[in-house]
């Protein structure tokens, strides 16, 4: 490898690292929703996967089932967990494509 195509090959990586980091804030800042029960319980998940809030419907709070609101909030933050996952994996690889890298493998 000549040193004009280590230099590009720096370069590149160093391109790839300001954007990939630039990414990660972007992400941080975006927001995934995902629901359980039928939409009784609501969870708001980051990009950077933060749960930034959970929305409970009255009536569930009233029927004071305990271990259904408990089973329906882990349901909707795992669901929105996941979502948020897919986003950030997605936006990863349109990443890694614009930027001419390989992608890594779904998993």
């Amino acid at each position: 490898m000549s040193q004009l195509d280590l230099g590009q090959l720096m370069a590149k990586a160093r391109e790839a690292q300001t954007r990939l980091a630039e990414l990660q804030r972007e992400l941080a800042h975006r927001r995934v929703e995902a629901d359980a029960g039928g939409g009784m319980v609501r969870a708001v998940v980051t990009g950077g996967l933060r749960v930034v809030e959970i929305q409970i419907e009255p009536e569930l709070l009233a029927s004071g089932d305990r271990e259904m609101l408990q089973d329906l909030t882990a349901a909707a933050v795992n669901a929105a967990l996941t979502r948020a996952q897919e986003l950030v994996q997605q936006e990863l690889q349109r990443a890694s494509l614009s930027l001419g890298l390989p992608s890594a493998p779904p998993g």
